[in-house]
């Protein structure tokens, strides 16, 4: 197990070590050229390609994965600090973390420490509500430092892995929540109940859909939220 690197960008996409793993997949902003050479990207294990036709030339809908190393086992693992999370080429091209959310990660951990040494008189916990929580890498952050959290995602499958990825960074037993549910539900219901948080997370996306095909619209929805 590695650390995660940023190697190259440009002509819509990048170029990142992932754990031991070359990866080579779509990023629109980088509309500049990239520094490698193009023998360096040809040597990415996994390319995901995006509404474009792949080398075999079938066209490729959401996207598809090409992975040219047959002993690429998926999923791998990758270390951040203190947590280990579970890679995956998942169909739409994300491998099931934001390697940038990482300051904010060790940022959540410092703030739950600071809370804790402020309230050392005090024995409740300190809590933290994470809505669209994806695979857990906000949550096992505080987790780590002690908080108790609410893990919220309206996605089973992000959950599921986000339980995973607390059990391989030891954190199985940590007193963590863990919800399927559509956040603005969720939350009106903590409000009808009068739960209150030291700190909450909010990290949505643009759109999205829920279990129940509900849609989200950052635009419309969030300043309700």
């Amino acid at each position: 197990m590695n650390a995660y690197q940023l190697l190259d960008s440009g002509n819509g996409e990048k170029l990142e070590h992932v754990g031991p793993h070359l990866v080579r997949r779509p990023a629109p902003a980088a509309i500049w050229q990239p520094r490698f050479p193009t023998d360096i990207w040809q040597a990415a294990e996994a390319h995901f390609y995006r509404h474009t036709a792949t080398p075999s030339g079938e066209a490729a809908i959401s996207g598809a994965w090409q992975v040219a190393n047959p002993t690429l086992k998926n999923p791998w693992l990758v270390r951040f600090d203190e947590l280990t999370l579970q890679v995956r080429l998942s169909e739409m091209g994300q491998l099931g973390f934001f390697a940038e959310q990482l300051p904010n990660w060790q940022q959540l951990t410092q703030a739950v420490r600071l809370l804790q040494a402020r309230a050392r008189s005090s024995a409740e916990p300190i809590k933290v509500l994470n809505l669209f929580a994806y695979t857990g890498g906000s949550t096992l952050a505080c987790a780590s430092a002690g908080a108790h959290v609410v893990h919220v995602d309206a996605a089973k499958a992000s959950v599921s892995w986000a339980r995973a990825n607390a059990e391989l960074s030891g954190l199985s037993r940590a007193p963590i929540r863990w919800i399927v549910d559509d956040a603005r539900n969720f939350v009106a219901r903590e409000i009808r109940r009068g739960a209150t948080y030291h700190g909450i997370i909010l990290d949505p996306p643009s759109f999205g859909r829920g279990a129940s095909r509900q849609t989200w619209q950052i635009d419309l929805h969030l300043p309700r939220l």
